[in-house]
């Protein structure tokens, strides 16, 4: 073989395997697109820098769905179209596994191996089960003791990190893209395969975190202080992909800002319009200081808020446009899930037959 190309082929770098999830719950908002799905689009493509490019698994997370009550029928129907809107955000299934997380029974095999061997006190440091403890007064072992003090509390909330762990693990991913609320979680799932490779043999890699960039954080609408949240009781505080022109630009022009003229970025002193400057820049795929100048002429509140709202309609013009396309041929979509699920599964089952032959199943 000749020199150069056999370095060229032992040198070059292994693919990432890349995997998120999204529950079907709710229209996905301005705040999931920016924040991760348009993520999972360019992640499809090399990175820019080491060449690297990536094996990417996108799950519709179901079983993760059910940890809160959820109509059946309403349930189906919102996971053709989140698939939709994944598939009009750019996720192409030729270059990414786009599947069902119930239609891979294996993620529910290996949460459970995993649950016989995770400690209950990792789960009770987990911040979603503390914030569900506040105000009991007494440790999270005490509680559980008290059957009075956990009464509507089910034990998929305490347990869904493990089944995020055998989520990520079960493909041994090795690069999991993340927003800082979901940075623990991501620790759990290190944690728990280095414990899997020291009780048993060396199996998963430990995950690392792709972070998007602070700017593409999009903040509520109505109260800047907290993110934009599909949980939130009013519509006004988000901006849903699916927002018509006039509903964008209705929900702009009521998008709390302050009373100071002029467009600047001060996230501490100014967050309402440091909000609006940073999904501005985002709309137009610009930095937020050139966003800032592109912006300098402008002192009126009103106009500049309309400069954002037309920056949005623009942006989500063709996604919004593909999304009834894929709407419309919902058999399309169905096949999209069943090739993905199909792909999953094979990688999901040779995962698993690694692990019973460590654990002594097999």
């Amino acid at each position: 073989m000749n020199t150069l190309i056999k370095r060229t082929l032992t040198t070059q770098p292994k693919p990432r395997i890349v995997f998120s999830g999204i529950q079907p719950t709710g229209t996905p908002h301005l705040g999931n697109y920016l924040g991760a799905l348009a993520n999972w689009a360019r992640l499809q493509d090399p990175d820019v820098v080491t060449g690297t490019s990536s094996i990417n698994y996108y799950s519709i997370v179901d079983l993760h769905a059910i940890t809160m009550p959820q109509n059946p029928a309403t349930l189906r129907q919102a996971k053709l179209d989140v698939a939709a809107t994944l598939l009009a955000c750019g996720v192409d299934p030729k270059r990414s596994v786009l599947f069902e997380q119930s239609r891979v029974r294996s993620h529910t095999e290996l949460a459970w191996i995993f649950n016989c061997i995770t400690p209950v006190g990792w789960l009770g440091r987990m911040t979603q089960w503390k914030a569900k403890m506040e105000g009991k007064g007494m440790g999270h072992a005490q509680v559980l003791a008290d059957e009075s003090l956990t009464t509507g509390l089910k034990m998929g909330l305490f347990d869904y990190p493990v089944l995020q762990a055998a989520d990520i693990l079960l493909y041994k991913g090795t690069h999991v893209p993340v927003g800082e609320d979901q940075m623990q979680h991501l620790e759990l799932a290190r944690d728990i395969a280095g414990l899997f490779n020291k009780t048993f043999t060396n199996v998963f890699p430990k995950p690392t975190a792709i972070v998007p960039p602070a700017a593409k954080r999009v903040m509520s609408l109505r109260d800047p202080s907290g993110k934009m949240s599909k949980s939130d009781p009013s519509d006004f505080s988000r901006l849903n992909l699916v927002d018509t022109p006039q509903l964008i630009q209705a929900k702009i022009a009521k998008a709390t800002t302050d009373g100071i003229r002029g467009v600047s970025f001060d996230p501490v002193h100014r967050p309402g319009m440091s909000n609006l400057v940073s999904i501005y820049a985002a709309m137009r795929d610009i930095e937020i200081d050139e966003a800032v100048k592109e912006c300098a002429d402008i002192t009126s509140t009103k106009d500049f808020k309309n400069r954002v709202s037309d920056a949005i309609i623009v942006k989500l013009q063709p996604i919004q446009s593909e999304l009834v396309r894929l709407q419309a041929d919902e058999g399309y979509v169905r096949k999209v899930l069943d090739d993905g699920a199909e792909k999953a599964e094979q990688v999901a089952n040779k995962t698993m037959e690694e692990v019973y032959k460590a654990v002594g199943l097999r």
